[in-house]
């Protein structure tokens, strides 16, 4: 019974998609975006010219266009995971990006590197 009633949701799920679409598809705004769309992807194929060199033409025109996203993503790398350690004899908690933290520091030197690792918190 249990893969009836999933049909029968998706099945509404469908109609009620399909009922949203109909109605965007009527939307003015819409159509001029996707006329705008066409007239884009026609003018790029026509000039053989890619959407990262239609992004370097524009960017050229107007900087702000890159915006942070675009130089975040290039030469940039990964976060470290944040790791967080409790000093059980303290309770104080340290949460950390890097091992070169002040405070670690000085508990691995009171009470040594192996004592500290295992005060790490998952």
């Amino acid at each position: 019974m249990a893969k009836i009633n999933d049909y029968y949701q998706k099945k509404q799920l469908m109609e009620k998609l399909s009922e949203e679409l109909a109605k965007l598809e009527q939307d003015q705004a819409l159509k001029g975006e996707l006329e705008f769309e066409n007239k884009v992807r026609d003018l790029m194929k026509e000039y053989k010219k890619s959407p990262k060199d239609v992004l370097q033409i524009l960017s050229a025109i107007d900087p702000t266009i890159t915006g942070a996203k675009a130089a975040a993503s290039t030469g940039t790398r990964a976060k470290r995971p944040m790791k967080t350690y409790k000093n059980p004899h303290t309770g104080e908690v340290v949460q950390t990006r890097g091992g070169n933290h002040k405070t670690l520091n000085e508990w691995r030197k009171k009470h040594g590197k192996e004592a500290v690792q295992s005060w790490q918190q998952d």
